[in-house]
């Protein structure tokens, strides 16, 4: 590790976020320690912009990713697959917010806190689906993962950035997700998932609400055309929106109707 890698002061909230991201035991990522109860402690003098997570070598990190295909859910394995990458999606959500507290310690103590609480409600869905999980069969460590998210939010140079792809971005599109999900649980009987999804999809509601509100804050507007700005290639609006978008869900979480709209309406330049 180079010197911009060193770790902050024990105790501190920077030290707990470090130790988050970078830990390498199973038990580390899914029962965390919880943070300081000082969150005035200083953060860290200057950003500390980490390049990969720790994995257990119970996770085999792979580059291809894992897709549900319709008509594919009635098996118990193809369910636990799908939920296996659901959590690993949570585990890579909780260690982003952590890595934006060490990459932009200049950034308001709300806006720092608001990270922190959302990681914690990250690790709490990871509870939610290894419950299902063991419903289903199987365990953490059972499949393969991605760190999709990995290999493209670290890309962000600002915190407005940050909020735009990983608040706005993949939260606002795990609205559409969650929402589609929990019926197509619900269609081949498994009622846990259905629950699971309903419940991660309506805690991502108040998410969403705070990225709307704090690239407001950064941008001073929240209209579509500046967050689409602030989207580092290769990322577009395309992978950040479900089938169907939910408009209704969308605009409780902040986004306009001019926003939603713009949103479903997008599309690529021709040969882009």
């Amino acid at each position: 590790m180079g010197d911009k890698q060193k770790r902050p002061p024990d105790g501190t909230l920077d030290a707990w976020a470090y130790d988050y991201v970078l830990g390498s035991t199973l038990l580390g990522k899914l029962e965390p320690p919880a943070p300081p109860e000082d969150r005035a402690l200083a953060p860290a003098s200057r950003p500390l912009r980490l390049e990969a997570p720790g994995r257990p070598p119970e996770l085999e990190v792979r580059s291809v990713g894992v897709r549900a295909r319709r008509g594919g859910l009635r098996g118990e394995k193809a369910r636990a697959r799908l939920v296996h990458a659901f959590h690993h999606h949570e585990l890579q959500a909780a260690e982003l917010m952590c890595w934006a507290l060490l990459a932009f310690p200049e950034a308001p103590a709300a806006f720092r806190e608001g990270l922190v609480r959302i990681a914690l409600d990250e690790v709490r869905h990871m509870g939610f689906y290894r419950e299902h999980l063991t419903a289903l069969g199987y365990s953490v460590g059972d499949f393969p993962v991605r760190d999709w998210f990995w290999e493209r939010v670290p890309r962000v140079t600002s915190p407005a950035a940050f909020v735009a792809v990983m608040g706005m971005g993949f939260e606002g599109g795990n609205l559409d997700h969650a929402a589609r999900f929990t019926e197509r649980f619900r269609d081949v009987g498994d009622d846990l998932g259905a629950r699971v999804q309903e419940q991660v999809g309506r805690e991502e509601i108040a998410h969403v609400r705070f990225a709307v509100r704090w690239f407001e804050e950064f941008t001073g507007k929240a209209d579509f055309e500046t967050w689409a700005r602030h989207l580092p290639a290769p990322l577009s609006p395309m992978v950040m929106r479900g089938k169907p978008v939910q408009r209704e869900l969308r605009l409780r979480a902040g986004m306009s109707e001019d926003f939603v709209e713009e949103m479903v309406q997008w599309q690529p330049a021709p040969g882009s």
